[in-house]
């Protein structure tokens, strides 16, 4: 399934409703340089291996390019230009001055070692040194980097250039010019946006039934967020598998990753024993647990995980997307037609940009806010994102997809007239 076939038919789609300049949309419909690279690497036991990273920068007409770096055996050329174009779509929702882009490396990271990995991801960084900068592209983390990694390209790039520059990168270490609140800001946002669209929809959070798809760092937080305000956790799973509450009483997420690290993965959270606090948790596939009865479905793990095979089975009155491009227009179109809301990526999950955008502002100023003063900074151009799409839902008559490409475009055709 090509992913950047999606990200387009959504890009068309939009443009024919509010009447894109045809010549913008032709401008956006390729980006404007994509970068493919050989990674040469010396494993610990001496062996060397090649491997392939990509860097693709969509559109910088209203910034400098921004988008993560995922490690991950999966990563081709037409994924990072769909993640790419969705960068773009991002920043110009929540408004921020920054373009699109997104790279990453053909590569399991979990068959390397720390040190294969340092060396695989400085190496990588020395041959985009021409790529990234603070003021041309900035990456941030994705599928399988972390702050420490970033904390590799910030120091690789410095010693590159003579100095140390903090804004090359974001999502780094605290201790190195990262931001407060960045972990948990794609699920902070999120669930900032979860809240609006309970109020919409005039649900009770402690009545409201919420299952998650993806246990990593977005995944998980989301459900801490979610299982705080009150709302029951009737499904979670990881890459391997699920589990769900038969009873639909709710999960404690911090519960269920403790068993997870002791059992080792999700799906083996659940036993038979009558002294067992899971003895109602049943053992699900991912597929089967998208297909779970429930309120808020929220997927917040790879993309193509709603196609037009099981969109007629999805039952949830909510899909929030927290991943990245989960839903295929095949897909999106037959959860219209079932009247299921679907909260797009390009607004659910950007709360991660946007508090990315905050550390940057920050290294360039030298001047670093409190994490309290991150949420202040994060919730208002949520909320103020989340109305403006849902005021254009109204007016054109569409999903909350299409409102929300429509308002991107309406900034991006905005910036690159100003610039002819």
């Amino acid at each position: 399934m090509n992913t950047f076939n999606n990200a387009l038919a959504q890009l068309k789609s939009a443009g024919a409703i509010v009447g894109t300049d045809p010549l913008i949309l032709e401008k956006l419909k390729q980006p404007e340089r994509i970068v493919e690279v050989s990674i040469p690497l010396t494993l610990d036991s001496g062996e060397q291996k090649i491997f392939t990273g990509y860097r693709v920068q969509h559109s910088n007409a209203r910034g400098p390019y921004k988008g993560g770096l995922r490690y991950h055996q999966k990563v081709d050329i037409f994924e990072v230009k769909a993640l790419a174009l969705w960068m773009t779509m991002k920043c110009a929702v929540v408004g921020i001055p920054m373009g699109g882009s997104k790279g990453g490396i053909t590569v399991d990271p979990k068959k390397l070692s720390r040190n294969e990995l340092e060396r695989l991801t400085r190496t990588f960084t020395r041959t985009m040194k021409d790529v990234f900068g603070p003021d041309r592209d900035v990456p941030a983390p994705d599928v399988n980097t972390t702050p420490e990694v970033m904390g590799w390209i910030m120091d690789e790039y410095s010693q590159i250039v003579g100095h140390q520059e903090l804004a090359v990168v974001t999502g780094k270490p605290l201790a190195i010019g990262g931001s407060a609140g960045r972990g948990t800001s794609t699920a902070d946002g999120g669930f900032m946006i979860l809240e609006e669209v309970v109020k919409k929809l005039k649900l009770t959070p402690k009545k409201t039934t919420v299952i998650i798809q993806g246990f990593g760092n977005a995944g998980y937080n989301m459900a801490k967020l979610v299982h705080k305000a009150g709302y029951k956790i009737i499904g979670l799973s990881d890459s391997k598998g699920g589990i769900i509450d038969l009873k639909k009483q709710g999960m404690d997420p911090k519960n269920v990753m403790k068993r997870k690290k002791e059992q080792g993965s999700i799906d083996g959270v659940y036993c038979t024993d009558a002294v067992c606090d899971d003895k109602n948790y049943k053992h699900v596939s991912n597929e089967r647990l998208l297909e779970t009865d429930c309120d808020i479905l929220i997927p917040a793990a790879l993309e193509n995980q709603i196609t037009e095979k099981n969109a007629g089975r999805i039952k949830a009155k909510v899909v929030l997307e927290l991943a990245n491009g989960p839903t295929t227009p095949e897909a999106d179109k037959k959860l219209s037609k079932k009247n299921i809301i679907v909260v797009p990526d390009i607004l659910a999950n950007s709360g991660g940009v946007t508090v990315s955008y905050f550390e940057w502002v920050q290294n360039k100023q030298g001047y670093y806010w409190s994490e309290k003063e991150v949420r202040s900074k994060l919730e208002p151009i949520m909320k103020d994102a989340f109305n403006e799409i849902w005021e254009r839902k109204e007016k054109y008559k569409t999903t909350l997809r299409l409102a929300a490409f429509i308002l991107a475009l309406e900034r991006l055709e905005a910036a690159m007239k100003a610039r002819e």
